[in-house]
């Protein structure tokens, strides 16, 4: 899942009964628990498994969070990761050059052609803790800047005390609740990654955009990586035990993954105003950027391959865009919210004391969602959503902000370049990663077209960016003439400070100079206007929900360590039952010799010597989100029978509530990835690190 989300917005709403799914009880399968609260018992009770501490904290130490967004999977002792093949795509680019990795797939022979994927990062949870009280009391009293200051400079203390000066490890406090609960987590962060191996894009994305959300699924959606310190394959003694056998129906299984984001605590007016201001912006735009990328695509084979993962992902949002717009203009899901807030507030007013504490937290929230319809279209034009996927203006960014920043006090930089995170800065920010500069181009003319035409051309903010010229005219000029495509270039800014920016002469480095007090300011308006107050109305409405829901209470998703559990089930949509398998057998039968139904010539000529009925992909009652990406999929003893890649139809609901009778994660056996390594790509040599022979 993108990682990925959703196909048919339409279906959404008439094929689930989304306007009960708010007011009625949580189904046994629901949740994505942190890895210090998860509900043993009530795990017991859905599935007849205990799970004890020993097996959480084996699976914990097992899964794996990468930097590009998706998670992963310890599968050797040899510092071996399985992910998703859609979750190395922006690596595949970085390498290919005389030929297409993407199309042709990285199929190498030894592990001295491991080659590194720039600016990926893995990192395996070793520790929680609970800073919660010293977060809540640095900001007591404080308002607006202040209060957001104070968290930064608190949040900071706690990531530098919880990793205690040690390089190899990452410490990052997570928001949970909204606000209402801190942790710290202490990550052991690998910053070598290298591809071992990823199948041809064409098996990988079997189906297309056209199959995308949906099953039966026919995709081998996986890819190797593999740690290193040192220069030398990491030492993994606890690993993911490999099956080979197919997984079973309604056998129990869980998921170990980094869900990216989840909204299922917003208050009503919250999610009214992502219906009605947010989500038609973000619409408008994924598609305008599709159907460039398009016209940027149908140039010539290069232009193609260069295009084909930023397309990708942009064609996959843009689906998860509509399904979120579809499901909050569902009025039986809506009213079933409004049900919920009212059952909520009708708690707290029984308890006169409580109620002095908290005041109406909802009454606040829809005083500041005004707030942020008001500035929501600066923020992101000026400061959110700048640069529209631009590298080069990103590292620009991040060269002057960097300067500016590093020369503060950790606890009063801007919180992306605290001591905690510039490790992680300076492995994106200083790896040698090609970039196209036409599509650089394309991106930049693009964002500076959305900010002229949101923003409006009079606005004076509009005025300082363009600077009288036409956003096509300034983004070429930019591009064209920028260095910061060279890595040493980047280096020699960055190792030079605020000197080596004033002097550096780049025409992007002075734009973004020029232009960077205009983005402060939009940000230090929603900082005090918007994020501030909203995380302290957050904070009252968790306590009150905490109240009525004890145990039962799990957070939002926030791309932090969470653990699902369910089994291997299909479901019954318009009065038909879809089963939970596909096999190798159905991948050809369903291969048509033309895109997106063609397949690579490894595999035709494989077809022989297959099993057919191996179960390729499958689907379960877990509860996932976008990020569960590249995910392990294990049993009850803890050994890894498959990979999360998407979700079907009705999972697009994830995102606000989880609906147990047709929402459905979608997985690639391993039985299927070791038919395939052995059969199609002659990976004899990984077969055995995987199975231990």
């Amino acid at each position: 899942m993108s990682c990925d989300r959703m196909k048919n917005a339409a279906r959404i709403a008439l094929g689930v009964s989304i306007g009960l799914l708010a007011a009625a009880a949580a189904r046994a399968d629901e949740g994505m628990w942190t890895f210090d609260d998860v509900p043993a018992a009530r795990v017991e009770r859905s599935l007849g498994v205990r799970i004890e501490r020993p097996w959480l904290d084996h699976l914990r130490d097992t899964s794996v969070r990468l930097s590009s967004g998706c998670s992963a999977a310890v599968v050797s002792r040899q510092g071996l990761l399985l992910t998703n093949h859609h979750c190395v795509l922006p690596c595949e680019q970085s390498l290919s050059g005389a030929s297409d990795v993407i199309s042709e797939g990285f199929i190498i022979d030894s592990r001295t052609a491991e080659r590194v994927c720039p600016g990926l990062q893995a990192e395996v949870l070793e520790a929680i803790g609970d800073v919660t009280n010293a977060i809540f009391a640095s900001s007591a009293g404080k308002y607006g800047d202040e209060y957001v200051k104070a968290r930064q400079d608190a949040i900071a203390r706690a990531e530098r005390d919880a990793c205690g000066g040690d390089a190899r490890l990452r410490c990052q406090v997570i928001s949970f609740y909204g606000g209402g609960l801190f942790k710290v987590y202490r990550f052991r962060r690998f910053d070598d990654v290298r591809l071992v191996f990823a199948p041809e894009f064409a098996i990988a994305f079997f189906g297309g955009d056209a199959d995308n959300f949906s099953f039966p699924r026919l995709d081998l959606d996986c890819a190797f990586l593999r740690v290193y310190v040192n220069g030398r394959p990491a030492a993994t003694p606890d690993f993911l035990a490999w099956t080979q056998g197919p997984p079973k129906a309604d056998e129990a299984v869980f998921i170990a993954g980094s869900p990216a984001t989840t909204e299922r605590n917003f208050t009503v007016s919250q999610l009214e105003t992502q219906r009605d201001v947010v989500l038609p912006i973000n619409e408008k735009q994924h598609a305008d950027l599709r159907d460039r990328l398009l016209a940027f695509a149908r140039r010539d084979a290069d232009h193609r391959r260069i295009v084909a993962e930023p397309l990708f992902d942009v064609e996959n949002d843009l689906k998860v865009i509509r399904g979120r717009i579809a499901a909050l203009n569902d009025a039986g899901f809506m009213a079933a919210r409004e049900r919920d807030e009212q059952s909520l507030k009708a708690r707290l007013a029984v308890d006169g004391a409580l109620v002095a504490q908290i005041a109406d937290p909802w009454a606040d929230m829809a005083r500041i969602d005004a707030n942020y319809v008001d500035n929501y279209i600066v923020w992101r034009e000026l400061e959110n959503a700048a640069g529209a996927g631009s590298q080069m203006f990103a590292w620009a960014r991040a060269l002057v902000r960097g300067a500016d920043e590093r020369a503060k006090p950790t606890g009063l930089r801007l919180p992306e370049f605290a001591d905690s995170r510039l490790p992680l800065m300076r492995k994106w920010l200083l790896d040698d990663k090609p970039v196209s500069a036409e599509l650089e181009t394309l991106y930049l003319e693009f964002w500076l077209t959305n900010l002229r035409d949101g923003v409006g051309a009079q606005f004076p903010a509009t005025q300082g960016f363009l600077n009288g010229e036409t956003p096509a005219a300034l983004a070429k000029r930019l591009m064209m003439a920028s260095r910061l495509n060279d890595a040493k270039v980047r280096r020699a800014l960055w190792d030079g400070g605020q000197a080596a920016i004033q002097q550096s002469g780049d025409p992007l480095i002075a734009f973004v100079e020029r232009t960077d007090p205009l983005s402060r300011a939009a940000r230090r308006l929603w900082e005090d206007d918007v994020q501030g107050p909203t995380q302290g109305a957050s904070e009252r409405i968790a306590r009150v929900r905490f109240l009525v829901g004890g145990p039962d209470v799990y957070p939002d998703a926030t791309f932090s360590p969470r653990l699902s559990y369910g089994k291997v089930e299909g479901w019954v949509e318009g009065g038909s039952r879809i089963g939970p398998f596909t096999s190798l057998g159905q991948l050809y039968g369903r291969a048509t010799g033309v895109d997106p139904y063609r397949l690579p010539q490894r595999w035709l000529a494989a077809r022989d010597h297959l099993s057919l009925g191996t179960v390729l992909d499958f689907t379960t009652t877990n509860d996932i989100i976008g990020g569960s990406s590249g995910s392990p999929v294990v049993d009850a003893r803890g050994d890894i029978v498959g990979t999360v890649f998407d979700g079907n139809h009705a999972s697009i609901l994830g995102d606000f509530a989880y609906e147990g009778a047709e929402n459905r994660t979608v997985a690639l056996s391993t039985a299927a990835i070791t038919e395939a390594l052995a059969k199609v790509y002659g990976r004899a040599n990984l077969v055995r690190e995987l199975t231990g022979r």
